[in-house]
């Protein structure tokens, strides 16, 4: 199986070679082939061929082989960029390859590297060194304070994933063809016809597809697996709110403070507060707003309107609202500081242009303040986001620890309960890792779909 996909790779590095470079030579093709069977063997190789081995199910060879595609992809890329450089298309930097002349003073080309590498350094030891262990310790079985760890090849991994390779494959594509498809469908439809509105909602079906591929790609639980399930449905809904009432209310306030009223200046500074609190003492504050027995909220509930509030600890709805709502408070204040500087740039001419002609306030609002927002918007998006599967640790185990029945446990809490409090280290850190390949997926597609509906001004 290891040589099906080495002789896989030496196929694939002609084909990404033809495809993007512009001079092709069966020179080029044979070192491009190489390469990229040296780039694939790099991970069967570092772990002992474990993927292929006869106890190994079909999920570990499907690890095997994706760890192989993706080293042959890294190698690939890295080798074209030196063909590009060799045919012109990148102009070789004056600060890397020689003399840097800056007024009367010359400096070698050493000179940046030896001024970037205390950074370089403290990037090595504190960022990349843990991500390579974070990634070897994935692959064992190791408890906290066990003198001795076993390892367990992908075991880590496909515990929480269903256990049919052909379902992991097949639902992923689906999902990408869709995708792809309703794409294909937007691009060869008339703008305004009735073609070119379903295949807006078709955009919007196939993008919620991705999310149902992934929910049944991971396992649902029992014969030994992991039920993952209702962690991912977890981290998506609180997610998604955190994200969608932060910034739609950070916009909002942001919209209504940057108005000239008296004492503006003092009642942005307050605004922004928020964000210095850390998410820790966000859910101290909210645990006591929202205490059942002595919180403020269900005071003044009860005694101004007589309702009696339920426990939210003891309803999935109403803990997952709460979470939601003490961690986009959180973030909040930093929503409106960005959102009252892009504010700012707005262009007044094209405001009172509209105002002539008659524009409501909405009108406006959505024609010209949004658009002119749009690159503030996608930063905070994808910031919010990672602030949502990052940072609602400490908020999630102040008010609910991941009650009722888990249904407030997302990924960052569940990895911090099995790898930390459970000592269970191994699987914690592969836990970490497939979050880490989440962020880094969910970022590339907001890259690819929003970013391109951006717009810079006169860019």
């Amino acid at each position: 199986m290891l040589i099906i996909g080495l002789v896989g790779a030496a196929l694939v590095g002609p084909l990404y070679t033809w495809r993007n470079s512009d001079t092709v030579s069966v020179r080029r093709f044979g070192i491009a082939s190489a390469v990229a069977v040296a780039g694939a063997a790099v991970s069967p190789i570092a772990m002992g061929q474990c993927g292929f081995a006869a106890e190994a199910t079909g999920v570990d060879a499907l690890f095997a082989y994706g760890l192989m595609a993706g080293g042959a992809l890294l190698a690939l890329m890295a080798l074209q960029a030196l063909f590009d450089r060799a045919d012109g298309k990148v102009k070789e930097s004056t600060a890397m390859a020689g003399e840097i002349r800056t007024g009367g003073y010359r400096m070698g080309w050493w000179v940046p590297w030896l001024l970037l590498s205390p950074t370089l350094i403290i990037l090595l030891v504190f960022l990349y060194r843990p991500a390579v262990e974070t990634f070897t310790l994935s692959t064992q079985l190791t408890r906290l304070g066990a003198p001795k760890s076993v390892d367990v090849c992908f075991s880590n991994f496909t515990e929480v994933l269903i256990d049919n390779p052909f379902k992991l494959v097949l639902y992923p594509l689906l999902a990408i063809g869709a995708v792809y498809g309703a794409r294909f469908w937007t691009r060869r439809s008339l703008p305004g016809s009735a073609s070119h509105r379903a295949a807006g909602v078709a955009s919007v079906a196939a993008m919620l597809s991705v999310f149902v591929a992934l929910y049944a790609m991971f396992s649902p639980g029992g014969g030994g697996q992991i039920a993952y399930r209702p962690i991912y449905i977890n981290t998506v809904i609180i997610s998604v709110g955190i994200v969608a009432l932060g910034m739609i209310g950070g916009l909002a306030v942001a919209y209504l403070a940057f108005r000239d009223i008296r004492g503006g200046t003092l009642y942005r500074t307050l605004l922004i507060w928020p964000y210095a609190i850390s998410p820790a003492v966000a859910g101290v504050l909210f645990f006591m707003i929202f205490d059942p027995t002595a919180g403020v909220f269900t005071h003044v509930m009860d005694s101004w309107f007589g309702i009696d509030v339920p426990n939210y600890r003891e309803h999935a709805v109403l803990a997952q609202g709460a979470i939601i709502l003490a961690s986009a408070w959180k973030i909040l204040g930093y929503n409106i500081l960005f959102y009252l500087a892009g504010l700012q740039t707005v262009p007044i001419d094209q405001i009172e242009a509209a105002v002539i002609d008659g524009a409501s306030a909405w009108q406006r609002f959505t024609k010209i303040v949004l658009p002119a927002l749009s690159p503030i918007t996608f930063f905070l998006l994808v910031t919010n986001l990672t602030y949502a599967f990052f940072e609602v640790y400490a908020t999630i185990d102040f008010m609910t620890k991941g009650a009722p029945a888990g249904k407030t446990s997302v990924a960052i809490y569940e990895i911090i309960r099995v790898g930390v409090n459970n000592g269970d280290l191994g699987r914690g850190a592969a836990q970490s890792v497939l979050l880490f390949i989440a962020v880094i997926g969910v970022t590339l597609w907001q890259f690819r779909t929003s970013g391109s509906r951006v717009s810079y001004g006169g860019a």
